[in-house]
């Protein structure tokens, strides 16, 4: 197990080099120029050739690459263009408001999910079956921004339960994990389904059933645990949307997190805290998927030798 996890770690280095370079390069198509968004519309062209020159903008692409992956190598995420701060700052009190969103959308919609999940396989065909894919087909179908707004208007404006916006208590997390975490839900009611239904009908099962175990135990004990492993590998496939779908989610509900970050850095063209939000995600994602490859070998071992 430890050779096959430190396999996965160092296939990471190369693969993240290669995402950096194509986050650098996207972000330099971003369109204007940070230089005239600093100096303002009254800026002259000298005044702007001396900022560009105080960020380094003047430099030829390449230069600017190596100065900012050593910088991230040595622990440096850069310098906000707008803020004049370092981007780790700027990260720092964002960061965790992220991540606990991200968990509580995670753990309902993993959760509810699988729970809707088995109740529809074991009821295949039946009134629950029917009831708990039609929820799932609304979870994919709502997209979050739009599910996002329709809640805050039913509970927060009409009703008055919940904020409209921001994180004053634990309500302010509610209704954006909910937006967030429908569609997650949603995708692991259907997969959970479709894997129980087939296991359900193999012949494990049935000898389980001949022996007289008792039939909770032959649900989750026996059709589960190897349902779980799809399961484990569409959670963590997800989560990357989960990730992006912060940034939306984010905006909606004003919430000062990374996502809403990334949108106004986007919009002040500040290169330095695009580019780290953007691999930060990146190497978040290839983390959980990381731990998910370890997960998935350690219940099924086969995995570690092939």
């Amino acid at each position: 197990m430890g050779k096959y996890a430190v396999k996965r770690v160092l296939s990471m280095i190369p693969l993240l080099i290669v995402i950096s370079i194509i986050i650098f390069m996207f972000v330099r198509l971003i369109p204007g120029d940070p230089a005239r968004q600093i100096g303002g519309p009254t800026a002259t062209i000298g005044e702007i050739e001396n900022i560009r020159r105080e960020l380094g903008l003047d430099q030829p692409l390449v230069p600017q690459y190596i100065q900012w992956i050593t910088g991230i190598f040595q622990g440096d995420l850069g310098h906000s263009f707008t803020n004049n701060t370092s981007v780790a700052e700027l990260l720092a009190p964002r960061l965790p408001i992220t991540i606990y969103l991200t968990i509580c959308s995670i753990t309902w919609s993993v959760i509810i999910g699988i729970i809707i999940g088995v109740i529809a396989a074991i009821n295949r065909g039946r009134a629950l079956d029917l009831l708990g894919m039609l929820i799932a087909i609304a979870g994919i179908s709502l997209p979050n921004f739009w599910l996002g707004l329709q809640l805050m208007q039913i509970f927060s404006v009409n009703l008055g339960i919940f904020p409209t916006g921001g994180l004053e208590d634990w309500r302010g997390y509610v209704l954006p994990s909910i937006a967030m975490g429908a569609g997650i839900m949603a995708i692991l009611a259907r997969v959970t389904r479709s894997s129980m239904i087939e296991n359900l009908g193999k012949d494990y099962i049935r000898t389980a059933r001949a022996k007289g175990l008792p039939e909770p135990r032959v649900i989750m004990v026996h059709a589960f645990k190897n349902s779980s492993i799809d399961i484990i590998t569409v959670t963590a496939l997800q989560i990357g949307a989960l990730i992006a779908g912060s940034v939306v989610v984010e905006s909606v509900f004003s919430i000062p997190g990374m996502g809403r970050l990334l949108v106004d850095s986007i919009g002040f063209r500040d290169y330095e805290v695009v580019q780290a939000l953007i691999l930060f995600f990146s190497f978040e994602y290839m983390v959980i998927n990381l731990l998910a490859d370890i997960l998935y070998a350690v219940i099924n071992p086969r995995v570690r030798y092939e």
